[in-house]
């Protein structure tokens, strides 16, 4: 059995962050659960620009709003309590309003190792 907290992850090297957002990886692949499990803040009044390539991704608003717009597709609205699948590849940008930070909880599959960052194309290495 594994038992964490999201504090004790926020103080570890499982606390990755950029200048738009912050990812606490609770659940990465050494784990060998098949998925990797984060809890991400989406800074307030930022834009993301995203592209997993190599990874679909739930993600589920548990607090602040925001929007997520599939480039070449949809806008659509992120309060607390919606859920968006990324399970055709999307490239996106995500964006979180001015009065708020968006927090979310975020599955990856396959998962990830812990240190990624999204590189110049938005999308996290796929790492075997």
């Amino acid at each position: 059995m594994i038992v964490r907290t999201l504090e004790e992850c926020r103080n570890s090297e499982r606390r990755v962050a950029s200048e738009t957002w912050e990812s606490v990886r609770m659940l990465l692949k050494d784990d060998n659960m098949g998925f990797s499990f984060h809890i991400t803040t989406i800074f307030e009044n930022t834009e993301t620009h995203i592209h997993y390539q190599n990874h679909l991704e739930s993600v589920y608003c548990m607090s602040g709003t925001g929007e997520i717009e599939v480039i070449g597709g949809k806008t659509y609205q992120i309060e607390p309590g919606t859920l968006y699948i990324l399970d055709k590849h999307d490239e996106h940008y995500l964006r979180a309003y001015k009065d708020t930070p968006m927090v979310m909880a975020c599955v990856f599959n396959p998962p990830i190792t812990g240190a990624e960052i999204h590189d110049e194309n938005g999308v996290y290495p796929l790492v075997d």
